[in-house]
């Protein structure tokens, strides 16, 4: 008898997915990325990511994991002979972003607290860099940020806390809380930056489409990178989640639900966003373009500043903003590591709270590496490498596997339809097995011209340092999926396919 842990109800399964997909993000990289590529006509190129790669993978690793009841590197072991490596490539995936994450949610905390009192002053980029994080010179450590450090021990402490409780009583009653509640809070402050002077401006250039871009390849792989970084798929997340869905699960619906969910809150957040940017630009007189920001330069340099400029109620504006960063954050955070705790409770036969006392507390420790004065040049390099060539490479690797070499489309296919009630066309297998292999395919080739010619950074870094741990960390996470697939053999037992809803209904046919 099966006894792996399930959710209590469908709406807690899809505030988790929601919850995992929804992050950073989806607040502060969404924006700029539409801006910059074409205003209102990307969302065109965006909407077809969507269709043809971000819900046909939700479905492809929500069906995985329904079928095959385990964690990634268990879930590909069972689906083909040799796939296993690349679930657990995947899981060092999250273990590495885990890392760093967690160190930026704890930014959000401590800025949640600098609101009251805009203790960042006038000067906010100096405050960030200098007086925060302290930044020294690129692979220098210097001594642990202890404004960073107290606050990422809590955070740390929370995601932990929610994981050990398990998968109905931790991470879906938090989900449950915390999802709600940054939809609302967020909401209150798109709404107050809607009637600020000068939203209308940051508004139309927003939606102001450009659509001479949309025949630039560049806009379209933007769309792709956008839609494929932000729904937590390719890294082992959605399949550890979508194994502890009951037998009987609308597969498919769950999927196009999370996926339009999370491209609402991009949405919401860009609105949000760029009429506070307009008010921004309206205050000092200048273009719109000339205060676009993304990233941590937009949450930490720009939103201060914005806040700075408030007519009234400064620090709760500006808690409500950086309390939605650290909500959205630690969603994603407890996935993330969720990813990587199933991974060694199903291949080491240990219980949760063992796991997540090593697995979790191996991050938590090495996390540190990011609260030192170093750790915002740490942190730069490894985001950017494990992002480019290690979730976009691994979904590239996925798809062709399962497409081409274990040859599984068919039989997910047949699982999903087979619990769903919106059936699969041949548009999902030609999306999976054709059109989004070609477009990361494109993307990777692109990403390798112009890091392999050209240094990350723009000199701002050495070759060393971008070696080190830059191009190490995304090559270690491979060696660290090969090595793990071969650490321990699995039982005979646990390579058992479980009789699936699918099953019985082939059976009974």
């Amino acid at each position: 008898m099966e006894n792996r842990a399930q959710w209590g109800t469908r709406a807690g399964f899809i505030m988790a997915a929601v919850g995992s997909a929804v992050g950073l993000g989806n607040i502060w990289r969404f924006p700029g990325v539409a801006y910059e590529n074409g205003g209102g006509a990307f969302f065109l190129p965006y909407l077809f990511a969507l269709l043809t790669a971000g819900i046909p993978l939700l479905i492809l690793e929500f069906t995985m994991g329904h079928k095959y009841r385990g964690s990634a590197p268990l879930t590909y072991a069972r689906l083909s002979k040799g796939g296993e490596w690349i679930g657990w490539w995947q899981t060092a995936i999250s273990f590495v972003i885990a890392t760093y994450y967690s160190v930026i949610i704890a930014w959000a905390m401590m800025f949640s607290y600098f609101s009251f009192g805009q203790q960042w002053g006038t000067d906010t980029q100096a405050f960030l860099f200098e007086d925060y994080l302290q930044t020294t010179a690129a692979g220098e450590f210097g001594s642990l940020v202890p404004s960073v450090f107290i606050p990422l021990i809590f955070v740390w402490v929370i995601a932990l806390g929610v994981l050990s409780a398990g998968v109905k009583k931790g991470i879906e009653i938090a989900n449950r809380i915390m999802i709600p509640l940054l939809l609302v809070m967020f909401l209150i402050i798109t709404v107050r930056a809607l009637f600020l002077e000068g939203a209308i401006d940051g508004l139309n250039a927003f939606f102001q489409p450009n659509w001479a871009m949309i025949g630039e390849p560049s806009v379209w792989v933007a769309a792709y990178g956008q839609i494929f970084f932000s729904l937590s798929i390719a890294f082992a997340i959605m399949i550890a989640y979508s194994s502890y869905l009951p037998k009987k699960s609308d597969i498919t619906n769950n999927a196009f639900i999370t996926g339009f969910a999370n491209s609402s809150v991009e949405l919401l957040a860009g609105i949000g966003v760029f009429a506070a940017l307009g008010f921004m630009a309206s205050q000092s007189g200048v273009a719109i373009d000339e205060v676009v920001a993304s990233g941590v330069g937009l949450a930490f340099v720009v939103f201060p500043q914005i806040i700075n400029e408030f007519p009234a109620f400064n620090g709760i504006f500006g808690f409500l903003f950086f309390a939605s960063l650290t909500l959205a954050g630690l969603s994603s955070l407890i996935s993330i590591v969720e990813a990587f705790v199933s991974g060694i409770m199903d291949k080491f036969e240990v219980k949760r709270k063992t796991a997540v006392l090593f697995g979790g507390g191996l991050a938590a420790l090495l996390s540190l590496v990011f609260a030192t004065q170093g750790g915002l040049n740490f942190l730069d390099v490894a985001d950017y490498f494990i992002n480019q060539f290690g979730i976009a490479l691994v979904g590239l690797f996925e798809v062709v596997f399962i497409a081409w070499f274990a040859k599984q489309l068919t039989p997910l296919k047949n699982h999903a339809d087979a619990v769903s009630d919106i059936k699969l066309g041949a548009w999902w297998k030609i999306c999976l097995s054709i059109i989004t292999p070609l477009m990361l395919g494109y993307m990777m080739y692109g990403l390798l011209k112009e890091n392999l010619l050209g240094d990350y950074g723009g000199g701002a870094y050495s070759r060393e340092f971008i070696f080190n741990y830059g191009w190490s960390v995304a090559i270690g996470a491979i060696l660290v999926g090969v090595l793990l697939a071969q650490a321990k053999s699995w039982k005979k037992t646990s390579l058992e396919v479980p009789k699936s809803a699918s099953a019985d209904k082939e059976v009974s046919s």
